[in-house]
């Protein structure tokens, strides 16, 4: 393959300065006289019409730098041409949304946006896809002859895919990694934005770390196992056949893999090879990418540089220069390799450090002599720079970024599954996302509707349901008022099969998990000072029971079965483990905790006497009601009294089982009957810090401003009214009689007057007391004078300085408040004949 032609050697480019200048000119003079093509004109009709007057200059014209970088990319296509006649034609200048042509690089517009999701390269892939709509390009195997600035895609929310991938390598650029947009070719699926045949990523399972399980360590003294005492070749046989029939399953489950990929194979595609798409590329080295990867920008996704929907790469751009490929693609972008620096595989538009710094380091550059130096300098000056990019700071508003997709929606169709997104408070009731998935490929059968939710106040985040057996299960987060978690049922009609999972933590009875069928109940909770951990209720056929004259449908209870943890604080013998209440056959069965060296526990069985009746009498206790176990030998059997206390008390907490039984029976009630109401009327949380929905809030913002403007105002009056002190001691402030105006004047002078008096009092006696202070402490110093030493003299010195210059302006502030006092006091009484109040009322 032939290459473009090189630049001049750095011997041949030693130039004087004269010279530099007298050639850069010339270069400039000939590259405007270049005529620019028909396939590029300098103006054109843009593809959606725009008012110009909405745009800024930069859009609307070149500057004299693109003026000449476009010469420059017309002399660069032009030798392209004439070196790789049979290649398609390069992207270097379409026309922007103004009908003006720019050169793509300078389309580019590095941008660090102050949201924490648009920091890595997987949230900013994600926005570009979900913000923007995808425009087929007409015909697909032609480049766009009109580029829209990134600011314009943003705003009009529509572009093709070289738009997307502008969008997304500006914000890239912007958040520190070395990214390209990429020209080239790819596959019908990924340039129409096809995934009908890709399963969704929702539906992949998330990937679990294989923790190595620690090692046991065996002691030296430890006892010994006992001897395996199974057959070994028994168990390497049955391994065997166990390898066997999985190996088998595993080919089936190729086979079948095989012949469904088979079956949902394409059809071939006639444009092969020539259907034009743009992404993104990664190089390594920046943000501690540890290897080069493809950016999709129409899915957000992420690929290996050797991705088979990647079939070939023209060139690539950044916003500091453009590259041109000159590998072979015929079998893919597999082999190439992304060593810009690398003539033999990149042809470079502006020779510098530009096209050189992407791929040799400062600790890879070999040491340069002087003269080597001094050519690079000049070098440096010759080299062109990109000029800077002609669009304005990319800005994207909280409200845009919340709503996220088009239309606050988006639609996107995987195989056997059709996902939805939805922008935060768009719907009713808080449903963001939205998964159906199909048994069959056209997606007309659905099998189970998967939904997440936001901001709804009854916690929920997630519903499930299974179509074909109606199965449904949710999900709530922490801060229900009944701390349900999770939710699992048929039908919200009580007494039917459901499970409910609890924050068991927030729960004062600690419950963890309550499963219900139709004549069962369990219960199991979790941290009881009673250490219970198991509840087993079994029910009988409902009977009509009346209560307070109303007639009730309730379950009798048959059964119940209740297990507890150990509680060190009694012995093991006396520690209940297992109760069983058996209410209809009116026995009460009590197994203990084994102890430590045993392997039988203590047991007791009783049976209640019966009752009294109409007819008969109460049944008395008798020992034969008794049957037990007990593990000591040597211990003294119960007596018939604390035999019937016993019984006694587990007749109480029979009692109390059956209240916290029914108690449950009526939260599950209660539960339902919320979620039903809840389902229908379903609100929405809002932060009282967003005042755009919250209205309460933003009310009661707008009425904290208006009584703060109010506030300002009043004190501003007051601080300019001169009678607003006096007038507040007057019982109407509002309206006064003539005398009360007198009045008002009187105390304003007369308080005034009392001002200037108590000032100048003030002043008197500082003055008096710093002639004092002198006094005494020249009387001192006669006192001391032939005892003194030259630092006691100097400080003596230093301070009457200092006294005598405080008297002497406490003089001078003495003598100016008497001068200026009669002059205050007239002006005062004179602006107070002027003020509108004394006036009014005079």
């Amino acid at each position: 393959m032939e290459v473009l032609p090189e630049v001049e050697s750095e011997e041949d480019a030693t130039l004087t300065d004269d010279e530099e200048k007298k050639g850069f000119w010339e270069l400039e003079s000939s590259l405007n006289n270049i005529r620019l093509t028909p396939d590029f004109p300098h103006i054109m009709k843009p593809r959606t019409p725009v008012e110009l007057s909405r745009y800024p200059s930069s859009y609307k014209q070149n500057s004299s730098q693109e003026t000449l970088m476009l010469a420059m990319a017309e002399n660069f296509r032009q030798q392209f041409v004439l070196l790789y006649p049979d290649r398609k034609a390069l992207l270097l200048s379409p026309v922007n949304e103004c009908g003006v042509q720019k050169f793509v690089s300078t389309t580019l517009r590095s941008s660090l946006l102050p949201y924490p999701e648009l920091y890595d390269w997987e949230g900013c892939a994600s926005f570009v896809s979900d913000y923007l709509s995808l425009e087929l390009l007409d015909p697909p195997f032609e480049l766009p002859k009109q580029l829209s600035s990134p600011t314009r895609v943003l705003q009009t929310q529509r572009g093709t895919c070289f738009e997307f991938s502008m969008v997304l390598c500006s914000l890239l650029l912007g958040a520190g990694f070395n990214a390209y947009c990429v020209s080239g070719y790819a596959t019908k699926e990924m340039c129409l934005l096809d995934q009908s045949r890709q399963d969704c990523p929702l539906l992949k399972p998330p990937k679990q770390d294989n923790a190595e399980e620690p090692k046991k360590t065996v002691k030296k003294y430890s006892v010994k196992p006992p001897h395996d005492l199974h057959s070994a070749f028994e168990k390497h046989q049955e391994e065997k056949q166990q390898a066997k029939v999985k190996a088998d399953e595993l080919k089936k489950q190729q086979e079948e893999e095989r012949l469904r990929k088979e079956q949902e194979r394409p059809p071939h595609d006639p444009l092969l090879g020539l259907r034009v798409h743009s992404w993104v590329l990664v190089l390594s080295g920046s943000r501690e990418i540890p290897e080069n990867f493809f950016v999709d920008p129409l899915t957000g996704k992420g690929y290996s540089t050797t991705n088979e929907n990647f079939v070939g790469i023209e060139s690539i751009w950044n916003h500091q220069n453009y590259w041109v490929n000159k590998q072979d693609c015929s079998f893919g972008c597999g082999s190439m390799t992304f060593d810009l620096g690398d003539l033999s595989k990149w042809e470079y538009m502006l020779c510098g450090l530009t096209s050189q710094s992407v791929s040799i380091s400062s600790d890879q550059k070999p040491p340069r002599e002087p003269e080597d130096e001094e050519e690079e300098e000049i070098d440096e000056l010759k080299a062109f720079e990109m000029p800077p990019s002609w669009v304005t700071k990319i800005d994207i508003s909280p409200p845009d970024m919340e709503m996220r997709y088009p239309g606050g929606m988006k639609t996107l169709q995987y195989r056997k599954a059709k996902l939805e997104k939805f922008a935060p408070y768009l719907l009713k009731d808080g449903l963001v996302t939205k998964l159906t998935t199909y048994k069959d490929l056209e997606c007309t059968q659905p099998n189970t509707i998967k939904e997440w939710f936001k901001h709804r106040s009854d916690h929920l985040e997630e519903r499930e349901l299974h179509t074909d057996s109606n199965l449904t299960t949710e999900h709530f987060r922490p801060g229900r008022s009944d701390a349900l978690k999770y939710h699992r049922y048929m039908t919200l009609v009580p007494e039917t099969e459901r499970q409910m999972d609890f924050y068991d933590h927030t729960r004062t009875d600690g419950l963890a998990r309550r499963i219900e069928k139709p004549f069962e109940m369990t219960e199991t909770f979790e941290d009881r000072t009673d250490f219970l951990i198991y509840r087993h209720v079994v029910y009988g056929k409902q009977i009509k029971v009346i209560r307070a004259g109303e007639a009730l449908n309730q379950r009798p209870i048959k059964s119940v079965e209740e297990q507890f943890h150990r509680d060190p604080s009694k012995p093991a013998s006396k520690d209940v483990a297992k109760r069983n209440f058996k209410m209809s056959d009116r026995k009460i069965q009590v197994t203990y905790h084994l102890e430590d060296d045993r392997i039988i526990p203590a047991w007791m069985n009783f049976i209640k006497p019966k009752e009294a009746a109409d007819s008969q009498k109460a049944q008395d206790f008798t020992p034969e009601m008794v049957s037990g176990f007990q593990i000591d030998p040597f211990a003294k059997p119960y007596k018939n009294l604390q035999l019937y206390e016993i019984l006694l008390e587990l007749m109480r907490d029979e009692e109390n089982v059956e209240l916290q039984i029914r108690n449950s029976e009526k939260e599950v009630k209660s539960i339902l009957s919320s979620r039903e109401t809840e389902d229908s009327n379903t609100d929405l949380q809002i932060s009282i810090y967003n005042t755009t929905r919250n209205e309460t809030a933003r009310r009661h913002m707008e009425e904290k401003e208006r009584k703060a403007k109010e506030k300002q105002k009043r004190q501003k009056e007051n601080e300019l009214d001169l009678l607003a002190p006096f007038q507040a001691r007057l019982e109407q402030t509002q309206s006064f009689s003539h005398q009360d105006a007198l009045q008002l004047k009187r105390d304003c002078l007369t308080e005034f007057k009392q001002q200037l008096t108590n000032k100048a009092n003030l002043i008197q006696s500082r003055f008096e007391q710093e002639t004092e202070e002198l006094q005494k402490k020249q009387l001192w110093y006669q006192k001391n004078q032939l005892t003194m030493t030259t630092e006691d003299e100097e400080d003596y010195l230093k301070y009457c300085s200092e006294a005598m210059f405080r008297i002497h302006v406490l003089k001078l502030r003495l003598s100016r408040q008497k001068e200026r006092a009669p002059q205050r006091y007239l002006a005062l009484e004179e602006k107070l004949k002027r003020h509108p109040k004394l006036a009014m009322d005079s």
